[in-house]
């Protein structure tokens, strides 16, 4: 089979591990027989210094030709001056928005070979944890109305939450269909106790409950999943939220995994193209030191293989190297302890290639 994949390096160090995600998909299609053709396209602060605008519309055009879409990382300090319009950061809600993209899954796990980067206790980490986050993508305050105006008492700014039906009855739905492939269990986030938003999101999850009677749902309220993240985060299976609480608990899962840079991603719509891409950022401070942990990326490309071409086995292979090289004590900066020999980004990534 052959593949297309746009590959969007953008700024700090994601054109350093994009291309590592890149020389692994190579080495997994020759072993299995298939072929991915990777075109490039600027997005991000790279953009806005090429032609002025943070999301051309070649990029999106090419992102909608492609059969998927691999995401490095986007922003920087040089272009936080910038009015909210040309900020780098609007080239990803283009892109989600332009590509239908509405779901988002963040899998974090604790890797037993990391167990000792896990901030928690000792004895939280021995239970062990693997939860899947389904955020909402593309509603949700990020995308509301907002502005500037003259209030009570003075100049103020407001962001609106907005949520429609459907929006929540489709989101609701992927995380009780993954939750069916994995233990049956669903916890939903809302603020229900104060936003009325909240309040038609658990209204319509339990409907949509009623369709999987196999699933069992619970509710929480977001300040106590971020508590109870910390204090025992093997509750959680699938967990199903907004866009703004997704953005924020997956970011606190990723640091308890050990490191932000493990943590893979990917945006869905209806069709099988998807946007794939670590959930850390540009990092501008090390880029180009060769610091960056390709590993996220890495299994981005794995998802990828998984959800948008059903390449299960080579999703596997993937996903079985970067455990076997971490068991074997490959380690980069953000993951090294004391003492500990620290790789690389183009080493860790030839560990992976090894294994494969």
């Amino acid at each position: 089979m052959e593949y297309r994949i746009a590959l969007v390096k953008g700024d700090g160090i994601g054109p350093e591990i994009v291309e590592s995600a890149v020389a692994v998909l190579e080495k997994t299609g020759a072993a299995f027989g298939h072929r991915f053709s990777f075109t490039a396209y600027p997005a991000g602060g790279c953009a806005i210094d090429a032609c002025g605008e943070p999301l051309p519309r070649e990029t999106v055009e090419g992102c909608l030709a492609a059969d998927s879409v691999l995401l490095g990382a986007v922003g920087g300090p040089k272009w936080d001056g910038l009015s909210g319009d040309r900020r780098p950061e609007k080239a990803l809600l283009g892109l989600r928005a332009a590509l239908g993209l509405y779901t988002n899954l963040r899998p974090a796990k604790l890797y037993p070979a990391l167990a000792g980067k896990c901030p928690l206790r000792a004895d939280i980490t021995a239970k062990g944890f693997d939860l899947l986050m389904v955020r909402e993508l593309t509603g949700g305050i990020y995308f509301g109305e907002r502005g500037r105006r003259e209030g009570k008492f003075g100049p103020e700014a407001y962001d609106t939450e907005a949520y429609s039906v459907m929006e929540i009855e489709r989101i609701a739905r992927v995380a009780f269909d993954a939750a069916r492939k994995r233990s049956g269990r669903v916890t939903s986030i809302d603020k229900a106790n104060v936003l009325e938003t909240s309040r038609l999101w658990r209204e319509t999850v339990h409907r949509v409950a009623e369709e999987y009677p196999d699933v069992t749902v619970e509710d929480m309220l977001v300040d106590n999943a971020a508590m109870q993240l910390v204090r025992d985060p093997s509750r959680f299976d699938v967990v199903v939220t907004t866009n703004m609480f997704g953005d924020i608990l997956s970011d606190e899962a990723s640091q308890i995994t050990g490191s932000i840079g493990l943590l893979p991603s990917a945006s869905l719509g209806e069709g099988t193209r998807g946007l794939y891409e670590p959930i850390h950022g540009s990092a501008p401070d090390i880029a180009g030191t060769g610091k960056a942990n390709p590993t996220a990326t890495i299994l981005s490309a794995a998802m990828m293989l998984r959800y948008s071409f059903g390449l299960g086995k080579e999703a596997d292979v993937i996903e079985r190297a970067v455990d076997e090289a971490l068991l074997a004590g490959c380690r980069t900066a953000d993951i090294a302890a004391p003492g500990e020999k620290m790789l690389t980004c183009a080493e860790m990534t030839e560990e992976v290639l090894e294994r494969i």
